[in-house]
């Protein structure tokens, strides 16, 4: 790290010498003609031409005109000494795992402008507020915006929305309320606090409010939270832009007038609407733009990046122009134009979009840090021990009490309760950052007298969360046990059935009559397909699943992968991939030789047995498993008459016992060659009805009891067989034959079939000339 910051200052030494002489080289450099008379004319022609010949220099070999390339040159330099920290800080691990980068880069900009102090030289307005919005932020907000996780970030708006509106306005209002209050207990003296009135301090309170998404990026990235606490800290971040624009332009016009009316309260509250509405409709009108000018740029593929970047940014510029929110309008034009942009370009526009933003807006986050520690050396400041120790104060408290309520209040609706440890890195997260700094620079010293020390404070603030609250945050997640992002993949599999879930619940919602969230969701992705994809993507993928999509995605990003690590020789070039993130029509692959099997080859004879295999054992029916009934449910110790429920399922468990052990079995009997489906009927409707006529005397009688068929103790089986001297017990479910002459004839007279137990088949021990029933 050495070795870069040395080379930095020496980059800035020879800046500052070339300064101090370029005004003599350019004055030696160039031709002097501010002495030649006016009334030359009046000399003959000899002394004009030895004027001339005295007055005439040598060609310059090397001049130097330091002015000419000024700007540009100091804005490469910079440029060059945020690229060699960010380098520097990333070759000693051990640092960038103790101290935050952000930290690193403030130290390294105090450094800076302490090295130009001590030169006697003036340093120069780095941090100057149009610098800051029109040069810096867009970048930063930009790629956040096109990268953004759109799913989970709906899923979550309305806490989100919690956190930026509601949070917000509780913080302005809590820290401006209270430090009034403050500022009036003080006594006047020479600092001057009692002077200071209520809208200034709401408006300090508005600008000290507002979470910085610098900051947040710059500090959970390192950490890698969990995505759920990262969209709501980041999200929140990124929508409080239009409540902080909306309060620091009302607070500044409230105090230059003075007074304050109902209908200014009202308007304030309508601008709040214009503003946030009005930048996400400027964003997502600039972003449609993009897409279907994307739609036409098949045969230029190198600008199409262009359109993404200018797109952007005039969205940017134009709701900076009415007043409106401009990250709301990055927000939205990122993520309007981005589904329909990566169907229309190209693979190669789309790793340079991708890798374009990602080198600005990390370049535009040093750039902030080290212009915010320069800015703090250049001053100038007006300390009060008072007014900043409240304010550091007032800013942990606001926060902490904002979170725990409104999240008491979301969870009440939430599915995922946010615990107790989410509200704490929630709340130790609220990290502030420049933008609050660029705000407080724009405030007009005329109408603002106490603005230095409201400088100062904001940067003790920004200093405070950014060193304190950075670099304690993870040593406390890593404490706390809270989970962390998990890098993994998304494969095809979970797609499915995120899209299959999505699906369910819509139709659950559909079915109960309540129009939720899913509802509105099918309702816009069914318009989205059927109008939007058609007017804004180009050729046959406006009309491919949103599943086929995502399919030819992940195999492109494999295969690319694939490549990369080397292995890509191995794939056989005989496959054709149909794959590609760009309408370019593939040629024919040349016929090439058949490519060698993966697996060896098989004899033909052991293949056909392979396949013989399979066969039977697929087509077999398999029965393994037992169904539950409720017969074979655990009963529940604490239930009442669990006694006899146990009692009962000993019964059937010895009742299955017996069945299996049985040696004879009982064959369905044919149907009546006459009209079986009346039989069937018959038996069905009233057993009593049917008579049969045995046509044998040894004919297995089944008495069933019909107020409690389904009971087992019910059932009487006799045996076919007389077998004395053969208990029940042993032998299981035996047939007896009747021994009473009379009861026999009644029974053959009236025997009524009505249950069969089981169809197992004939018996081994059975004649096959055995009569059975008609």
């Amino acid at each position: 790290v050495g070795g870069e910051d040395r080379r930095g200052l020496l980059l800035l030494l020879v800046l500052v010498l070339l300064e101090g002489t370029v005004l003599p080289l350019g004055a030696a450099s160039s031709p002097d003609t501010s002495h030649q008379d006016p009334q030359s004319g009046d000399h003959n022609s000899g002394d004009e031409s030895h004027h001339r010949n005295e007055s005439k220099k040598v060609f310059p070999v090397l001049s130097v005109d330091y002015k000419h390339v000024k700007v540009p040159f100091e804005i490469s330099l910079w440029v060059l000494l945020a690229s060699l920290m960010k380098l520097g800080f990333h070759l000693v691990p051990r640092l960038s795992n103790i101290v935050p980068e952000s930290c690193l880069l403030i130290v390294v900009g105090l450094v800076v402008g302490g090295l130009i102090k001590l030169a006697g030289e003036k340093v120069p307005p780095v941090m100057d507020a149009d610098v800051f919005f029109l040069c810096l932020l867009p970048p930063i907000i930009l790629d956040a915006g096109y990268f953004l996780p759109i799913r989970p970030f709906m899923e979550n708006l309305g806490t989100i929305l919690m956190f930026a509106v509601v949070g917000t306005l509780w913080n302005a209002f809590f820290i401006g309320g209270l430090l009034y209050a403050v500022c009036q207990i003080q006594p006047a003296n020479q600092t001057g606090l009692s002077l200071i009135g209520l809208l200034p301090c709401l408006l300090f309170g508005s600008i000290i409010s507002a979470v910085d998404p610098v900051a947040v990026l710059a500090v959970f990235e390192e950490i890698h939270i969990n995505e759920l606490l990262h969209i709501l800290v980041f999200g929140e971040s990124l929508l409080n832009d239009a409540v902080t624009v909306v309060l620091y332009h009302l607070f500044e016009e409230f105090a230059g007038a003075g007074t304050v009316t109902l209908t200014e309260s009202l308007l304030g509250v309508i601008s709040f609407l214009v503003v946030a509405v009005g930048g996400v409709l400027v964003g997502a009108i600039y972003g449609i733009l993009t897409a279907f000018t994307s739609r036409f740029t098949s045969h230029t593929r190198v600008i199409e990046p262009l359109f993404v970047f200018v797109y952007s940014y005039m969205a940017y510029l134009s709701a900076e122009m009415f007043h409106l929110s401009g990250i709301m309008a990055l927000i939205a034009c990122g993520a309007v134009m981005r589904p329909y942009v990566e169907a229309n370009i190209s693979h190669k526009s789309h790793t340079t979009i991708k890798y374009f933003l990602k080198m600005w807006s990390s370049v535009s986050e040093t750039l902030i840090f080290i212009f915010l520690g320069v800015a703090t050396v250049d001053g100038p400041h007006s300390w009060n021990w008072t007014f900043v120790t409240v304010t550091v104060i007032l800013c942990l408290v606001a926060r902490v009490i904002g979170v725990v309520v409104l999240t008491y209040f979301m969870n009440k609706f939430r599915i995922v309760k946010l615990t107790t440890k989410d509200q704490f890195i929630i709340a130790y997260g609220g990290l502030r950052g420049a933008i609050a700094f660029a705000l407080g620079f724009l405030l007009n010293k005329d109408h603002f007298p106490m603005r230095e020390m409201f400088l100062t404070a904001i940067i003790t603030v920004i200093f405070f969360t950014v060193f304190v609250q950075g670099m304690t945050i993870k040593p406390l997640v890593d404490l706390l046990a809270v989970k962390k992002k998990q890098e993994a993949k998304r494969s095809i599999n979970e797609e499915i059935h995120t899209q299959f879930l999505d699906h369910l619940l819509t139709g659950i919602e559909d079915i109960c009559g309540h129009y939720g969230h899913h509802h509105w969701k099918d309702k816009l992705n069914r318009f989205n397909k059927k109008y939007v994809k058609k007017c804004l993507i180009a050729g046959e993928r406006s009309k491919e699943p949103q599943l086929i999509a995502f399919y030819h995605k992940m195999e492109m990003k494999q295969a690319i992968e694939l490549v990369e690590s080397g292995g890509g020789f191995k794939l056989p070039s005989a496959v054709p991939s149909t794959v590609s993130m760009q309408n370019i029509q593939p040629k024919k692959p040349p016929p090439t030789k058949p490519v060698d099997r993966a697996l060896p080859q098989l004899p033909k004879g052991r293949e056909e047995e392979i396949r013989k295999i399979l066969r039977t054992n697929l087509q077999k029916t398999r029965q393994r498993l037992h169904s539950y009934n409720r017969h074979t449910l655990v009963a529940d110790p604490f239930e009442d008459g669990v006694s006899d429920l146990l009692l009962k399922k000993q019964k059937m468990i010895e009742l299955e016992k017996k069945i299996k052990q049985m040696n004879t079995y009982l064959t369905v009997p044919a149907a009546a060659p006459d009209s079986p489906t009346m039989c069937r009927a018959r038996l069905a409707s009233d057993p009593q009805s049917y008579n049969v006529k045995p046509a044998s005397d040894r004919v297995p009688t089944i008495q069933v009891d019909l107020a409690s068929p389904q009971s087992p103790d019910s059932v009487n089986v006799m045996d076919e067989f007389t077998r004395a001297g053969q208990g029940d017990e042993d032998q299981g479910l035996m047939m007896k034959p009747s021994r009473k002459p009379g009861e026999e004839d009644r029974a053959k007279d009236q025997q009524k079939l009505t249950r069969c137990l089981s169809d197992p088949g004939p018996s081994a021990d059975e004649d096959e000339d055995e009569p059975f029933l008609p």
